[in-house]
Parts: structure tokens; C-alpha cells; sequence
């Protein structure tokens, strides 16, 4: 079957088999339903429910026998829930005949324990990745690791899409002038670089310590910043304070304004506060992880990952080059 759909001012085709299916878990079903009105699909029926003592129960309630299924499920607040749902489906849909389980995980948690940082840790985000090789995933469609080598850590085909485009995109729009871009900490300064040379803008570095686990100090800012607008960039934001406490020392060297922007808005703890009381103007950030209400803000802009995550579907279901979305 053949969908047309208006997207981003240009009609778009995506042909779909009969033997396509899409379902939605509960971590980010606004953003699956979305998905499915771009595709012009309808979401497969399924149902996940509670025993008394807590125990996860799902049916799926239609034939997906020697079907191409594509399940999107975060795994982001509660984690441990979100990951054991996905387990389940995972199984339940190899149990029922399915051709192909491709699971789409646009927020993927415990990226971030990707080492040993010290003796006797563990590597979690490799046990999870062996978790869902093991109950039967064939695919993984996933957007902006936290650590870029995770990927290795899978078994099977992954398709790590970079949000970067989407706040280029935006930034562009906004028309910025005088603009760099700055790396929160080392880790980031890739993806830094990355949004400067979409927007032909400099880059920065604030080179930190933790003196405390989620906590973060200044040590020194690497660049000029004196008068300009800057654009701080990170992958996630936790509690806050990593980028609340660059915000208010970039401002204090004579930035002329910041503007922060983020893939997952995991947004834990006293994150909404530290942000709404810090020298950011405002906060972009993508639906990765559905927000809550008591979670918003008026200075958050939330923008969309769902077209971009269609375009990869489309492309891996018609067996063409996902790797043009990768540049």
C-alpha cells in the first residue's frame, strides 16, 4: 500500500507492505502516534497489563505472523518498567511468527555505564544490549547515544540516527547572529563541532571536574564567548546541573545570551528548577522521552523527532540507504 503524506511543506510517498506493522508501548505513545499519522498507518493492537503483584501481562491482539514489525518504546522513566515491556513484546512477538522485530528506541537509558570507570562495575549498557539480542530484536533504530561505542555492543544491525540536523534546522530558522556554539564538558566538543559547522559558527569548551557524582564545577572556559549568543549543546540533560552551571558562568564572562539545547530531557530530580532559575533564555529539546505536564516549562521548546524516524523506517522497510540520515 501507498501513503502520501504533507510533511515539512513537501508531499512525501512512503509505501508500505501489508505485512508492515508498528506498535506503540506505553514510555512514548504520543510520539508512536505520530509516527503512524506521518506513515498513514494505523497502530497494531496490543495490550499491556498488571497482575497483582506487579507482574507485567501483554497480548498482542492481532496476527503478526511472518509480518515486518516495528515497536517503539524509550527506556526512559521508570527504566527498569520500560526495558521489562520491551523484553516482553520482544518475546511475544518472536513467539507469534513475526518475520522481523525491529525495535525503535528513540531514548536509550543506562548508555551512560558504557566502562568499568572503577573496579567491580559493571557494563550495563552492554547487559542490556545482550538482553535484547537475547529476547529476539533483529534491528535497532535508536537516536544519539550518550556513549557513541554502544553501538558495538550489539549483535545485530543498529541504526543510530543524530539529532543534530533537527536543532541545525532550527537554529538556521532563528537567525541567530554572533553565535558559538559550546561544549558543556569534553565529551561533548564532537558533538559541538558538529552543530558549528552546520551553522558556520565557532566553537568553545568548559573544561570541569565533578567533585560530586551529578554535581559540576567551572574550571575554565576555552574560547571567546565575550558578547556573542551562545548555543550550549549536550545529548542529554539529567538534574541540570551540568548545563545550569555553564549557563550561569558563561554569563558571568560577558556572554550576551545562552540558549541550550538538548536530544533527551530526562529532566530528573531538581532539573525543571535549577533550569527555570539559570541564565538560560530558552531550552530546545526533542520528544525522545515524552514530558510530562508538571515538567514543562516556558522557556522549553520541544521539537519532533518523529519525521526523522519515519524516514528511516521507510528506508529500512524499502530496503534503501538509511546512511544519507547519518550525515
Amino acid at each position: 500500500m501507498e501513503r502520501k503524506k504533507n510533511h515539512g511543506g513537501q508531499t512525501v510517498t512512503y509505501q508500505l507492505t501489508n505485512k508492515f506493522k508498528l506498535f506503540a508501548l506505553n514510555s512514548n505513545q504520543e510520539l508512536t502516534q505520530e509516527m503512524a499519522r506521518i506513515l498513514g498507518c494505523e497502530i497494531g493492537k496490543s495490550s499491556v497489563s498488571r497482575f497483582s503483584d506487579g507482574e507485567i501481562h501483554l497480548n498482542i491482539e492481532e496476527s503478526i505472523r511472518g509480518s515486518e514489525v516495528y515497536v517503539v518504546q524509550s527506556t526512559s522513566y521508570p527504566s527498569n518498567e520500560h526495558i521489562m515491556e520491551l523484553l516482553i513484546m520482544i518475546d511475544a512477538l518472536k513467539r507469534a511468527a513475526a518475520k522481523s522485530i525491529n525495535v525503535v528506541i528513540p531514548y536509550y537509558s543506562y548508555a551512560r555505564q558504557d566502562r568499568k570507570a572503577r573496579s567491580r562495575e559493571p557494563i550495563t549498557a552492554k547487559l542490556i544490549a545482550n538482553l535484547l539480542v537475547r529476547a529476539g530484536a533483529t534491528r535497532v533504530l535508536t537516536m544519539d547515544f550518550h556513549a557513541p561505542q554502544v553501538q558495538g555492543f550489539f549483535d545485530i544491525p543498529v541504526d543510530h540516527l543524530n539529532g543534530m540536523r533537527i536543532f541545525a534546522e532550527y537554529y538556521e530558522n532563528k537567525g541567530l547572529e554572533d553565535v558559538v556554539v559550546v561544549a558543556p564538558h569534553n565529551g561533548s566538543v564532537i558533538r559541538a563541532r558538529k552543530l558549528a559547522n552546520r551553522l558556520g559558527a565557532p566553537i568553545a569548551l568548559i573544561d570541569r571536574r565533578h567533585p560530586e557524582r551529578n554535581m559540576s564545577e567551572i574550571m575554565n572556559i576555552v574560547g571567546n564567548i565575550e558578547g556573542k549568543n551562545v548555543i550550549l549543546t549536550d545529548d542529554l540533560i539529567d538534574t541540570g546541573a551540568t548545563i545550569t552551571v555553564a549557563a550561569n558562568a558563561l554569563m558571568e564572562k560577558g556572554a550576551k545570551a545562552v540558549y541550550a539545547c538538548c536530544t533527551h530531557a530526562v529532566l530528573s530530580g531538581p532539573a525543571v528548577e535549577r533550569i527555570e532559575s539559570s541564565a538560560i533564555n530558552e531550552l530546545v529539546v526533542t520528544n525522545t522521552i515524552h514530558i510530562p505536564e508538571e515538567k514543562q516549562m516556558d522557556k522549553m521548546v520541544t521539537l519532533s523527532v518523529a519525521p526523522l524516524f519515519v524516514d528511516a523506517i521507510d528506508r529500512i522497510h524499502n530496503e534503501k540507504a538509511v546512511s544519507p540520515l547519518f550525515e
